[in-house]
């Protein structure tokens, strides 16, 4: 996961609560939903809340709600509490569905409590992350889910690759990795890599080894 810094919502959305004060989501017109999804993705440099995979547009993604709409129903227009989720069955949103998330990426924890490893497997530092890691079903084990760890693994490894690091080789220069670091932080005209922070992760777990 990424920290996301969640900006000012979209002014389709607050002239709708404006005119609509006991207004809930699903009351939503398509238009205005899509406006939501489109603010969440730029936050989110493309990249999904949770897992970090490439999200192309609008379409290939949902308004997901980091604190679920059955568990508060105040919440259901906050944009504050709307993130941009990928669509993959079995994983992230649709894993999500009304569980109570304990770690989210509105939490800079985020960044400190999940630990992402070389093959691709995803390990949870505190019990809050291990819970999270299970309810959104994020790879720690294989036989949970294979596939991202597999797409994890690959897309990880094109983007050591693609910056000068053999992925089973590491790089011990503390200054190197700190500056790589640095640029990987770095969007570029508003969107980042395919699993950009896993790889920050991996890095400054190298740096801290």
């Amino acid at each position: 996961m990424r920290t996301i810094r969640k900006r000012t919502e979209p002014s389709s959305l607050t002239a709708w609560k404006r005119t609509n004060p006991h207004g809930r989501y699903n009351q939503l017109n398509e238009d205005i939903r899509r406006n939501i999804r489109q603010h969440a993705l730029e936050e989110q440099f493309y990249l999904c809340a949770y897992c970090c995979q490439r999200i192309q547009d609008i379409n290939a993604c949902h308004n997901e709600h980091v604190e679920a709409q059955t568990l508060n129903s105040g919440r259901t227009l906050d944009f504050s509490n709307i993130v941009a989720s990928c669509n993959t069955s079995n994983q992230c949103g649709d894993a999500h569905r009304s569980q109570h998330l304990p770690l989210t990426p509105l939490m800079t924890e985020c960044e400190t409590e999940l630990r992402f490893k070389i093959s691709g497997r995803v390990e949870g530092l505190s019990d809050r992350a291990i819970v999270t890691i299970q309810v959104l079903n994020l790879g720690d084990h294989e036989k949970n889910n294979r596939a991202l760890i597999e797409k994890r693994k690959q897309l990880s490894n094109t983007l050591l690759l693609k910056n000068g690091i053999n992925p089973d080789e590491g790089l011990e220069d503390e200054e190197l990795l700190e500056m790589l670091i640095n640029d990987l932080s770095q969007p570029q005209q508003n969107q980042m890599e395919p699993f950009t922070p896993v790889v920050i992760n991996i890095l400054q777990s190298w740096l801290l080894s």
